[in-house]
């Protein structure tokens, strides 16, 4: 089902989907909504039986939304470029600033903690830590060498970070970061995610899709098949996800999707029927795969590399972010 919503875009009036996906599928119910984040605003959940008010943001001008999380299922906070942290109650129906102590106000990343602790990424202010919803912050970045984060990642294994100098390690307690592994020195890391034995995968910028797998001393390089339109390498990426059957999904900047079944050994393109090959976000699910793009939200209808467009009340299909909530 997909709600329709009215939103200010960039600064004029115009109409902006507030995204809402809960479909059925093959594989079953979606347990919660997607959530999506334009480039001229938040595109996120409309509560069920309600339309957003015609501006959600109390102020005239959109935010360019680069981050999402869930902490709550009605609470959701959207990190934006340049005009901070914005906290919403009520699924995106409105929004209200919430950047007491976040130096910062450009947020790349944004991360919920199963205990409600939220961690927000900056492109020169490091890490901060919300331990009340997001109301306030404090700075957490002793042992980070450079401060831009593109990415954290939260798992039972405590919480990552990708930098502009490699991945990182929160140690608890005293709050100190450290390298999880050599090899990605002076590398900015756009995007983590850990299958179930512990591995871990970063998308990077120059060096592809790394892998720290369990057990291991170093990153090691994963090539074979993640190749473009011209048959060259990729070296950008910017989304990894793993779905529940441990397949990895890889997002570049200008290649399309690739998906690996074999912990990323071997890689096949599965998206050259996409009308854009820039991919902002990936979000496997139980009803299947959906696709943010700089041209819209789309689902995989199989592994073949056939899609479809869920851009149903969108006006701005410039999408920057997608993330789904566990909760109904």
């Amino acid at each position: 089902m997909m709600r329709r919503a009215q939103a200010l875009l960039g600064g004029t009036v115009l109409a902006l989907g507030l995204l809402s996906l809960s479909m059925k599928g093959a594989g079953g119910a979606v347990r919660g909504p997607i959530f999506g984040a334009t480039q001229g605003g938040a595109a996120l959940a409309a509560a069920e039986g309600h339309d957003v008010p015609a501006s959600p943001f109390p102020f005239l001008t959109i935010p360019s939304i680069q981050a999402l999380t869930v902490i709550e299922p009605n609470t959701l906070l959207a990190g934006s470029f340049g005009m901070g942290m914005f906290r919403s109650e009520d699924r995106g129906q409105t929004w209200t600033p919430v950047n007491d102590g976040l130096a910062d106000r450009f947020v790349l990343s944004l991360v919920t903690m199963t205990d409600g602790t939220v961690y927000a990424g900056t492109v020169r202010g490091g890490i901060f830590r919300s331990e009340d919803g997001g109301k306030s912050w404090q700075v957490v970045n002793k042992g980070l060498k450079r401060l831009q984060v593109k990415a954290l990642l939260a798992t039972d294994r405590g919480l990552f970070a990708g930098t502009g100098n490699g991945v990182y390690r929160l140690n608890e307690p005293g709050g100190r970061w450290s390298m999880v592994s050599t090899g990605l020195e002076d590398i900015l890391v756009h995007c983590l995610a850990m299958a179930k034995d512990g591995s871990l995968y970063a998308g990077t910028s120059g060096k592809g899709v790394m892998l720290l797998a369990k057990g291991t001393a170093g990153w090691e390089r994963l090539t074979t098949g993640l190749k473009d339109h011209e048959g060259l390498r990729e070296n950008f990426i910017r989304v990894i996800a793993i779905g529940a059957d441990q397949a990895i999904y890889a997002g570049t900047f200008d290649g399309g999707v690739f998906r690996s079944g074999d912990s990323g050994r071997h890689w096949s393109p599965i998206s050259r029927a996409l009308p854009n090959d820039s991919i902002r976000g990936i979000v496997p699910t139980e009803a299947g795969l959906f696709v943010g793009t700089g041209r819209g939200v789309f689902r995989a209808l199989d592994q073949r590399g056939e899609w479809a467009p869920v851009n149903v009340g969108l006006t701005e299909l410039s999408i920057q972010a997608l993330v789904s909530s566990d909760d109904g």
